[in-house]
């Protein structure tokens, strides 16, 4: 068993696996980057250790400094949470030269699902089905032009070692594929030190539906269910719910059935999720699977009764999977959103200060995985993801409910988040249906954004009708503000900072 364990992440990720660590009694070791120091996990680990400046590069990338750390510690293994070094091969492979514990999959795993097109062909070889593309990486524009003709456009051009939506440019017509092209191979070796790019046809409207698996060096996989991940904004899932709305009991097993073929074909271990594309007809076709776990790994617990990251753990110190495919039931609904540090009301600009205040919610079928708390900074310098709130139910209508009270409960005032438009969509008629698309979120953004602006101009006009009535009758306030009525007598805060509507509480 892992005595222990070295979290090389941070913030409601390395919670949460500090968590899992203290209900099996394996010790805690924390890192932290100096805009860091006064972070959850750094409080709650048995023993923290600094590794460098804020810059992620200089502190939560840097290899030789966290393995300095788990030699000066002692642990004996070490987990990477999600992001960061977390599916990088030649770190996992650094971390087993140093005599640790890797929680995740081999190198070599992580080395044929990193690599989309390989990936791709071994999921052919699984019999999985593929979106039409290319199978090797496009050498220059004139291929990649040829290629999209041939398929028909408009097509995706993605970086071969990507992930989390970056190196991928939409390419609607021939007079596009240059620039995009360039755009995209410059993005992927910046973000991946690799340009190699691929093509595939741009499939719309569909929907993007994952499935969790999990494995044990025994040969066990089990695949727990599917996620809808559907809505997502320039590609970064923004909402997430399991099961999916729009997965029959047949398609699901179908789906389940691929997810294990896939781990098998490269003998997983640990978690993984199989990432699908599905159409409006109920055909599948592989996208690509993260060696990881998922941000949104809380919504199938919360449907099957698992620890995921508990399991990881088990998994890593070489016990046996606890459980087997025909223990997977899933029990009612969960719905996931992500809370950001981002103005809705500014195209999502960074939102970055002190937190003055921060209140989660609760009650019923209420989850709050955070890092957040009273005075806590927030910098430039990493994701933008707060708190992670997660809502179950006996079916799809009460999780929905229980989030929209959840949403409205939560308090997060010196910065701004995008609150406001999670609620918009909770609301909006498509997504209480479930009929929603990988353009939706977009489409919502626009409407949500149209909507405002009109009631930006009915308040604008309702505050200079007051001001002018104020000025006429001798009521004015000093300094001009509105509100004779409230004359000698205290008012209320959140009453001045109320937006009506699906908006509810923000700080404007």
């Amino acid at each position: 068993m892992i005595r222990k364990l070295l979290i090389a992440n941070r913030g409601e990720i390395a919670l949460r696996i500090l968590r899992a660590c203290r209900e099996l009694g394996i010790a805690t070791v924390a890192v932290y980057s100096e805009a860091d120091r006064t972070s959850l996990h750094v409080r709650f680990a048995d023993e923290a250790y600094p590794i460098g400046p804020p810059p992620a590069r200089e502190s939560y990338l840097k290899v030789p400094a966290l393995l300095e750390v788990a030699r000066r510690s002692g642990a004996d293994a070490l987990h990477p949470g999600y992001g960061f070094l977390a599916e990088n091969a030649d770190f996992a492979e650094a971390c087993l030269a140093a005599g640790l514990t890797f929680v995740g999959p081999s190198p070599a795993a992580i080395r044929a699902m990193g690599d989309k097109i390989q990936a791709r062909r071994l999921a052919q070889q699984a019999g999985l089905p593929l979106v039409p593309g290319t199978l090797d990486e496009v050498a220059d524009i004139g291929s990649a032009l040829a290629t999209a003709e041939a398929i028909g456009f408009p097509v995706l051009l993605k970086a071969s070692g990507g992930g989390g939506g970056r190196g991928i440019r939409l390419v609607t017509q021939a007079e596009d594929m240059a620039a995009a092209f360039s755009s995209a191979t410059s993005e992927a070796a910046a973000g991946f030190g690799h340009g190699g790019v691929y093509l595939e046809k741009y499939l719309a409207p569909i929907r993007h539906v994952e499935v969790q698996v999990m494995a044990d060096r025994f040969g066990r996989v089990v695949a727990l269910g599917e996620r809808e991940c559907s809505i997502q904004r320039r590609h970064q899932k923004i909402i997430e719910e399991a099961p999916s709305p729009a997965v029959s009991p047949a398609l699901r097993s179908r789906l389940m059935e691929m997810a294990a073929a896939v781990a098998r074909a490269v003998q997983y271990e640990g978690a993984g999720t199989v990432e699908f594309l599905l159409d409006g007809e109920g055909q599948a076709y592989f996208m690509e699977m993260n060696t990881r776990l998922q941000v949104e790994h809380p919504v199938t617990e919360m449907v099957t009764g698992t620890d995921l990251v508990a399991d990881q753990l088990l998994v890593a110190s070489g016990e046996p999977l606890g459980y087997t495919q025909d223990d997977v039931q899933l029990r009612g609904w969960a719905i996931e959103c992500r809370i950001t540090s981002e103005d809705p009301y500014h195209d999502f600009v960074p939102s970055v200060g002190v937190v003055r205040l921060f209140h989660e919610p609760g009650g019923p079928g209420i989850r709050v995985d955070t890092g957040l708390y009273d005075h806590m900074e927030v910098t430039v310098y990493y994701d933008p993801l707060l708190a992670k709130l997660i809502a179950w139910g006996r079916d799809r209508e009460q999780a929905m409910q229980r989030m929209r009270r959840a949403l409205r409960e939560v308090h997060i005032t010196g910065i701004h988040t995008n609150i406001p438009f999670h609620l918009y969509v909770l609301e909006s008629p498509e997504f209480q249906q479930g009929q929603v698309d990988t353009g939706f979120a977009e489409r919502a953004l626009r409407a949500w954004q149209r909507q405002e602006g009109e009631q930006v101009d009915v308040a604008l006009l309702a505050a200079a009708l007051v001001a002018y009535h104020e000025r006429r009758t001798g009521t004015e306030r000093p300094g001009g503000a509105p509100g004779g009525a409230h004359r000698g007598r205290c008012v209320n805060p959140w009453t001045l900072t109320y937006r009506p509507g699906p908006t509810a509480w923000t700080r404007r």
